[in-house]
């Protein structure tokens, strides 16, 4: 039976969050609220975890998982950054996008793209988020809560829908319907734009580049 923390939406509980955390130390998925969707998080370095993350959410070993990083700083362990790159991910964190992009060694093989060596990582905007990740101490592996087709955004249907599946629920309250946008920019290491992989919740005009169209 997953637990259920109500959390403020503006001034979150820190105790009820370190008992999240607690559940992920012990190997537990967590339904969280994001600046776009619901997601589901574990921790990066716990194989089980990420098998039963993929479980739930019905995905194989191909599909690219994201790191949920608190800050630039962090994201830039996980990811090889140049300054151009660094300018636009400044630009658009943290906000509602997801990047891809090169992976350093610091990231688990079975979490970046196996041909491509590449990783999705993106900065949320949500501060219940931000504060658990904060007092988890590390980046968090996450994908987008989406059960048949549809992002979910009411934490009462993901209790009633997963609650014998998954830790733990997070309730800050509803959250916007719309993934987050992706952004491939890994073709920026040749001297090329951008790809846009998936157009969602942020918005391509606050990043000042061409982007180029999948």
């Amino acid at each position: 039976m997953a637990q259920f923390f109500q959390i403020h939406p503006t001034n979150p509980q820190e105790r009820l969050l370190k008992q999240a955390s607690q559940l992920l130390a012990k190997g537990g998925v967590l339904a969280v609220p994001t600046d776009s969707s619901y997601a589901l998080v574990c921790q990066i370095d716990d194989t089980q975890a990420v098998q039963a993350m993929r479980r739930v959410k019905g995905i194989d070993e191909k599909h690219l998982l994201s790191l949920m990083c608190p800050d630039l700083a962090t994201l830039s362990n996980y990811a090889k950054v140049d300054n151009k790159q660094f300018r636009l991910l400044k630009s658009a964190t943290p906000g509602p996008f997801t990047f891809i992009l090169e992976a350093t060694k610091e990231v688990p093989k079975r979490v970046s793209h196996p041909q491509r060596k590449t990783i999705g990582l993106r900065v949320p905007d949500h501060v219940s988020l931000q504060m658990l990740i904060a007092i988890h101490g590390s980046a968090l592996l996450g994908t987008t809560l989406v059960l048949d087709g549809q992002a979910l955004n009411d934490p009462e249907e993901i209790r009633t829908q997963l609650e014998h599946q998954i830790a733990g629920v997070i309730d800050a309250g509803p959250t916007p319907m719309t993934q987050t946008t992706v952004l491939d920019l890994t073709p920026m290491n040749h001297g090329l734009d951008p790809v846009l992989i998936r157009q969602g919740a942020g918005s391509l005009s606050i990043l000042g580049i061409s982007v180029a169209e999948n």
